[in-house]
Formats: C-alpha cells, sequence, structure tokens
C-alpha cells in the first residue's frame, strides 16, 4: 500500500495546488478505488481499495483545510508555493465550487463518455448461444479449472485476450484452468486473479472466486 507516500502525492498534485483542483484530484483518486473504478481490475481486494479509499480521505481532509494544510506542509518541511493571496477560499466558496462541480459531473454522466465506450466494446463478448450450456452454467455453484475453460472457449475468449482482459498472465490463468494449484501464487492473489476471469465471462464473480479457492484450499491446506 502507499501510507509512505505523502498526502500530494496520494492525490498526485503539486504542493502548490489550489483548493479546487485539491477537490477534483479527491475526486478522481476516490473514483479510482471505488464503483467500476480501474482499480477493481488490478490485483487490489475489496480491503485494499477501502483501505486505499480511507488514506485518499484522509490526506482531503487535511489538505482542504487551509489551517491542516499549513501545518501539515510545516510538519513535513514542504514549501508551499501556493499563493493565497485570496488565499484559500473560504469554506463556502469552496463548497459552493464543489457542489458546481459535482452538478456538472452529474449532467456528464447522462451521457456515456467515449473512454465507457470503448470500454464497454473492449469487454464485449460475441458468440453463439448455447441454450442447455447456459442452463448449466447457471445452475453450477463449484466451478472447477476445467469448467471454467469451458466457459471461456464457449465465449470465444482466448487466451491471450484474456491475458489482456485480466491483467493476470497466460501462465498464471493455464495453471488456474489445470487446476495446478502448487504453481499458483498466494490464495490472496490467486482469488484476485479468479474473479477478475470470472467478471470478464459476465459469470457472478463472487461466487466463482470461492468456489474456486475453496478447491483450491482442499488441494493446496498448507498455503
Amino acid at each position: 500500500m502507499q501510507q509512505n507516500k505523502n498526502y500530494y502525492e496520494l492525490l498526485e498534485i503539486e504542493t502548490n495546488t489550489s483548493p479546487d483542483d485539491i477537490y477534483k484530484a479527491y475526486q478522481r483518486a476516490k473514483n479510482a478505488y471505488t464503483g467500476d473504478g480501474l482499480a477493481l481490475y488490478s490485483l487490489l481486494s475489496p480491503e485494499e481499495c477501502q483501505e486505499m479509499v480511507n488514506l485518499i480521505e484522509e490526506a482531503y481532509t487535511v489538505l482542504s483545510d487551509p489551517e491542516k494544510r499549513k501545518q501539515y506542509d510545516q510538519a513535513r518541511g514542504i514549501e508551499n508555493t501556493y499563493k493565497s493571496g485570496a488565499s484559500f477560499q473560504s469554506q463556502e466558496d469552496l463548497k459552493a465550487q464543489q457542489d458546481e462541480t459535482l452538478h456538472q459531473e452529474a449532467k456528464k454522466t447522462k451521457q456515456p463518455s467515449m473512454t465507457k465506450i470503448v470500454a464497454q466494446k473492449r469487454f464485449q463478448l460475441e458468440y453463439d448461444i448455447d441454450t442447455d450450456f447456459e442452463k448449466e452454467i447457471e445452475s453450477t455453484t463449484q466451478f472447477s479449472g476445467d469448467f471454467l475453460k469451458r466457459i471461456r472457449e464457449y465465449k470465444k475468449v482466448d487466451l491471450p485476450r484474456m491475458a489482456d482482459l485480466t491483467k493476470v498472465s497466460k501462465t498464471y490463468l493455464r495453471y488456474i484452468e489445470e487446476e495446478e494449484f502448487e504453481k499458483l501464487p498466494a490464495t490472496v492473489y490467486v482469488r484476485g486473479f479468479v474473479f477478475q476471469y470470472a467478471k470478464c465471462l459476465k459469470l457472478n464473480p463472487d461466487l466463482v472466486a470461492s468456489s474456486f479457492i475453496s478447491r483450491l484450499k482442499t488441494n493446496r491446506p498448507h498455503m
């Protein structure tokens, strides 16, 4: 995690950033670890994502308050070159700007952004529906590596594409499908791998991950 980063680094801003831009950076950082943010496609667990959100909230609480920010800068020896002759905005003015920013962002969400459209196309699956197999998938509660491979091939996703979508190496994907448990990394990482694998195939990621990890623990109890 990033506890050693200072608050400016955590929000990816300069030490002379204005209060309004601090708020924008806070929103960007927070969104990255909540909802459908990109972090959810990484190896971070839900607990790690929440820890990051807590750190981001903490950073914003300090940097958005003029006095707390001043004390923080002094304590860390940060030379803050932000000129506050119109000093820091009053909390009322800043709140008004923040509300306006949220209003504008809400309006934007009514129209899908190009980034979201590209992402949707990237994760789109095109395959011929097999009703019987769909029923089998829907009724399954125990997902083996072999069954996951059958689903992947049925949905016409080859290993290179799956590796690209999940950001998991083809080697580990093969180990999962072939249930070579001893060659897989720590359980927490395997759960993340399988969670993303299932998500990309439009399966229930929690069910699939829990089922597979149960199989892994049974066959690799010492891990």
